[in-house]
């Protein structure tokens, strides 16, 4: 089973002994606001990276087909 980008995050902030409200501050929005769209798994690529940076990582969208061939 695939983890969520939401899933994901939380694992790489525990790693990195981060809180939400770390979380939060270094991307300029409030500590429920994140918690929500966490929880929904609702992020724009720009925020997507945004976060990645705060965690000190990048991030890399890849589209692939039905095959797994990378398309873009």
């Amino acid at each position: 089973m695939k983890m969520t980008a939401g899933e994901k995050m939380r694992v790489i902030m525990a790693r990195r002994k981060m809180s939400m409200s770390d979380m939060a501050e270094k991307t300029g929005q409030s500590r429920q606001n994140l918690s929500n769209k966490m929880r929904r798994d609702d992020f724009s690529e720009k925020e997507l990276i945004k976060m990645a940076a705060a965690m000190g990582c990048t991030v890399d969208i890849v589209f692939r087909d039905e095959n797994g061939d990378v398309v873009l």
